[in-house]
């Protein structure tokens, strides 16, 4: 591990599609294997934030404050089963006031330089959408794990992402890839389900994860109770699916 910070930033403007879930179970499986992980809410909706048991209503301040006012990010880092710079709704207004600052699109980038010596990663949860949020993650992210569900609807998404991730490496950050394609809500019975990930492996061939997270009510249960799947059923099939994955980025990204 060394002192740098490596950013993914988890992103699908489809919504839906489990990137909450992912970016906080394969942040607790890299804590389980000693890895300093910063997972970044930067979803206005804040679901990462409730998932480790923060009221996002109650926050005093967050992800926006950052992000418009400069605060540092120490402020609003919350330490849970995982460390969580929280978001709340005043998200949602952050592109309104951001949009006519010098460098808006590397906000989050300036922020995250203040840490790079706490964290040996930084997981981003996105939005649903292209916008400016989703911008300040891609910018500051050198690689991209794009959760998709095996329905058809859900990987027209995948090419608008890969546009956007173009116009990012043209003029913002030449160096953000797509490092896999995560089939998630897989349901195993279905047809349908085999069609799909078949169609993303004839598209995207081996960047989709050898890893799928399958169908399951922990994935539900777990963030009421404010905990990862993987302390919440550490022996369960949801949360080895996302230790597999987590050796699957691992390796990955020494490749």
């Amino acid at each position: 591990m060394t002192g740098s910070l490596e950013v993914i930033a988890f992103a699908n403007q489809k919504g839906g599609v489990a990137k909450t879930t992912t970016t906080l179970n394969l942040a607790a499986a890299f804590a389980e294997q000693g890895y300093r992980v910063l997972c970044c809410d930067m979803d206005p909706q804040g679901n990462l934030t409730m998932s480790q048991g923060i009221d996002p209503d109650n926050l005093k301040e967050s992800m926006y404050d950052v992000l418009v006012n400069k605060m540092p990010i120490r402020q609003v880092i919350h330490k849970r089963e995982v460390d969580v710079a929280c978001a709340s709704i005043d998200l949602a207004g952050a592109e309104i006031a951001m949009s006519t600052m010098i460098g808006r699109e590397r906000s989050l980038e300036r922020a995250l330089r203040e840490v790079s010596e706490d964290y040996d990663y930084c997981f981003i949860d996105t939005p649903p959408s292209l916008g400016l949020l989703t911008i300040n993650a891609l910018t500051a992210a050198s690689r991209v794990i794009v959760p998709v569900q095996c329905e058809y609807l859900s990987m027209r998404g995948l090419i608008q992402l890969q546009n956007t991730l173009a116009m990012i490496r043209e003029n913002l950050n030449p160096n953000v890839e797509i490092q896999g394609i995560l089939p998630t809500m897989v349901d195993t019975r279905t047809l349908h389900a085999k069609e799909a990930i078949e169609l993303l492996e004839e598209n995207f061939g081996d960047r989709v994860f050898a890893s799928r997270i399958r169908k399951t009510v922990r994935f539900a249960e777990a963030p009421v109770k404010g905990m990862s799947v993987l302390k919440y059923e550490p022996d369960g099939i949801a949360a080895h699916s996302y230790r597999q994955l987590a050796k699957e980025v691992l390796a990955n990204a020494h490749r």
